[in-house]
């Protein structure tokens, strides 16, 4: 039998550390007492077992645990199941990380097809830092996304995004907004030589999100977008497993609204075959610490046995003026994903849009003679 390691933080008084953390492996995974299950091996290969509680101050605790991995099978799903379903009602207990054995790394999914690599290479990008915006605001027609992912693309951006909340809206349906943006990119690139990639977002049902994916197909695109917390983690899972030519952007959406450490979201999302990893950037609309930036892009980027890295995409109410600074905070390895800000140039978005893509190539250039 092989286990998942699993980390909690819990809080509570000291001494109720040690029978909460037995409580926490019980209900995930036998979720009935011990002593009224009859058949021993159950008892030895599926009953989760309690490896450490360690005190870090102030009546929080880490608690390790070892889960069954016979319990999860290959199902991304109940893997999270498994790992939160039922404790997640509990107000003082957050999730915080696990670490899976190799043969279910492999069962779940064996992380990102193109990921890092090969969202470099679409865009012809070398070992540079990529760039990327978003179509929005809600309630603009087709005609106007368009011309605004026209504009993007003539100002050479690497990815250009629907923004999550465009959807199958009456103002902008999926069946019309997305052939007109893709046809507005392709006339772009004709005149830049840039292979600017168009990202339309997936939403709905799983049946409406497959013909959403026929009709990308049929535009010739290879990158979408998909919301993991709204749309399910096993839907997720099956769409990367039937579209091996498409390269999968995540987004954050809903991902703040359970007590799951997102450093283990972005991992486990890497861990299904998402490509990248949106999150919200230290300092900007959202209130993630710098230090949970670096996790995240970690998460996404840490040799993981054989599991090709994700691409971290910092976003979340970035400035042109923070180019720099976010450049020397992450590296080379991330693409910057600036929306509102260069969206408020107006008539002036295509040479905002040029000018942030000319401060990320310096600093590649600059990275590269050091």
């Amino acid at each position: 039998m092989s286990w998942i390691d699993v980390t909690y933080h819990l809080r509570c008084e000291a001494g109720e550390a040690a029978a909460r953390a037995r409580a926490i492996a019980i209900e995930q995974s036998i979720e009935m007492p011990p002593e009224a299950v009859a058949r021993p091996e159950i008892l030895a290969d599926t009953l989760g077992q309690v490896e450490a509680v360690e005190t870090l101050g102030a009546d929080l605790h880490a608690i390790r645990l070892r889960l069954a991995t016979g319990t999860i099978g290959a199902d991304a799903g109940q893997l999270l199941n498994m790992l939160f379903g039922n404790s997640s009602l509990h107000d003082d207990l957050t999730l915080v990380d696990a670490d899976l054995p190799a043969g279910s790394k492999r069962a779940l999914g064996g992380g990102p097809r193109a990921g890092l690599a090969g969202l470099r290479a679409r865009v012809d990008a070398g070992a540079r830092a990529l760039t990327a915006s978003a179509l929005k605001p809600q309630g603009l027609p087709p005609e106007e996304l368009a011309r605004l992912a026209h504009a993007f693309a003539l100002g050479g951006i690497d990815y250009v995004k629907d923004d999550h909340g465009l959807a199958q809206q009456g103002f902008s349906p999926f069946h019309r907004r997305v052939p007109a943006c893709a046809a507005a990119v392709r006339r772009a690139t004709a005149a830049t030589g840039h292979p600017t990639r168009y990202v339309p977002s997936l939403s709905g049902s799983l049946d409406a999100v497959r013909e959403q994916l026929r009709i990308l197909r049929e535009e010739g695109l290879d990158t979408a977008m998909v919301a993991p917390a709204i749309l399910g983690l096993s839907n997720v899972q099956q769409l990367v497993r039937e579209h091996e030519g498409v390269a999968f952007l995540a987004h954050p959406s809903l991902a703040g609204a359970a007590r799951i450490a997102p450093p283990l979201l972005a991992k486990l999302w890497r861990l299904v075959g998402l490509d990248a990893v949106i999150f919200p950037n230290h300092g900007g609309r959202f209130g993630y610490s710098s230090e949970t930036c670096r996790q995240i892009a970690a998460a996404a980027l840490a040799p993981s046995g054989g599991i090709a890295a994700a691409l971290p995409v910092p976003a979340g109410g970035m400035s042109l003026a923070r180019v720099p600074e976010i450049l020397d905070f992450y590296g080379n390895e991330a693409m910057l994903l600036i929306g509102g800000s260069l969206l408020a140039e107006g008539e002036r978005l295509s040479q905002a849009t040029a000018a942030f893509v000319d401060q990320v190539h310096r600093h590649a250039r600059t990275e590269s003679h050091a």
